[in-house]
C-alpha cells in the first residue's frame, strides 16, 4: 500500500518581518484612495491621502533596517506603491484639478500626465537597477540620491495646490493649467536626471544634534497637524532650495575623492640601483685585500 505524499511544510515567518510590508500596502492603498477623492472633487483629501503615503513610505525601509526584515520581495513591493502613490496618484490629482481645463489643447496636459509617470517608472527602474551595485561604490555616494526621488517629486508637483488651500486668492493663477503643465514635465526631468539630492537613509547624525533634531521634528509635526498648507509648502520651497547646495557639495566630495584615488592609482616608480661604493683606499695604498 502506498503511502501519501507528505506536503511540504510552509516556514513561518515572524511578525515583526511583516510589519514594513503592512505599512507600504498601506501606503499603496492611501495613494489609490486619492485617486478616488478626486474623482469626487475632494481635493484637500486627495492630497493629504498621498501625504500620508509619503509618511507610510518613509517609515517602511527604516522599519525593515531597524527589524531586519529587509527582503527583496519587500523591496519590489516598495516600488509598486512608490508608483502608484508617487508617480500616478499626484498627476491624476492635478489633471482632475487643472490639467485637464487646457481649452483647445486638452492634449497637452494629458502629455503632462504621461510624461511625469513614465519618467517616475523609469526612475524607480534606474534606482532598483543602482542598488545591485552599491557595494562597488563610495560610501560617500550613498548619502545622495540620483536625481529627485519619487515621494520629493510628488511633494513638488503639488506644490501648488498646497498653495491655494492655503492662500485661495491665487488659486486662479496657481491652478493656470498654462504654468501647472510646464511645471509638472520639469519635475518629471529632474526625476531621472543626474542631479543629486540628499539621501536621508544612511546619513548619521553627531550625538550633540540629536536633541535639537528632536527639537525640529516635533514643532513640525505640531505645525503639519496645525497649519498643513503652509509647514507643507515650506518643506517642499525648502527641499528645492537645497538642490543646488546638495550638487555643489557632491561635486567638493567627488573632487577630493578623485584627488585622492589618482595618487594610488599610479603605477609605483622602479627603485634606482645604488651607484658602486667608492672604495675607502686608494688602490696599492693600504686596501684591505692588498697582499704585502
Amino acid at each position: 500500500m502506498r503511502r501519501p505524499r507528505l506536503r511540504p511544510r510552509l516556514r513561518s515567518l515572524p511578525v515583526n518581518s511583516l510589519i514594513p510590508n503592512m505599512l507600504t500596502v498601506i501606503s499603496l492603498c492611501a495613494g489609490l484612495t486619492a485617486i478616488r477623492f478626486s474623482l469626487t472633487g475632494h481635493w484637500e483629501m486627495a492630497v493629504l491621502a498621498i501625504v500620508f503615503a509619503g509618511v507610510m513610505d518613509g517609515l517602511d525601509g527604516r522599519l525593515a533596517r531597524l527589524l531586519k526584515g529587509v527582503t527583496r520581495f519587500g523591496a519590489e513591493l516598495d516600488s509598486l506603491a512608490d508608483f502608484l502613490s508617487f508617480g500616478v496618484a499626484p498627476v491624476f490629482v492635478l489633471y482632475e484639478w487643472s490639467l485637464s481645463d487646457l481649452s483647445g489643447m486638452a492634449g497637452m496636459g494629458w502629455i503632462a500626465v504621461l510624461a511625469y509617470t513614465v519618467c517616475c517608472a523609469l526612475r524607480l527602474a534606474r534606482f532598483n537597477t543602482m542598488q545591485d551595485h552599491t557595494q562597488q561604490q563610495p560610501g560617500w555616494t550613498l548619502n545622495f540620491f540620483t536625481g529627485v526621488p519619487a515621494p520629493a517629486a510628488a511633494g513638488l508637483a503639488l506644490l501648488p495646490m498646497f498653495g491655494s488651500f492655503q492662500a485661495p486668492v491665487m488659486e486662479t493663477v496657481l491652478r493656470s493649467p498654462y504654468l501647472l503643465a510646464p511645471w509638472v514635465m520639469l519635475i518629471a526631468a529632474l526625476m531621472v536626471s543626474r542631479v543629486p539630492t540628499l539621501s536621508f537613509k544612511r546619513m548619521r547624525i553627531q550625538r550633540e544634534y540629536v536633541l535639537p533634531l528632536l527639537l525640529v521634528v516635533g514643532v513640525g509635526v505640531a505645525a503639519l497637524t496645525s497649519y498643513p498648507w503652509v509647514t507643507l509648502m515650506v518643506a517642499a520651497v525648502a527641499y528645492a532650495a537645497s538642490m543646488p547646495m546638495t550638487a555643489v557639495r557632491y561635486m567638493q566630495l567627488k573632487d577630493r575623492y578623485e584627488a585622492q584615488a589618482v595618487p594610488a592609482a599610479q603605477p609605483a616608480v622602479p627603485a634606482m640601483e645604488p651607484a658602486a661604493a667608492t672604495p675607502a683606499f686608494p688602490p696599492g695604498e693600504g686596501h684591505p685585500t692588498q697582499l704585502h
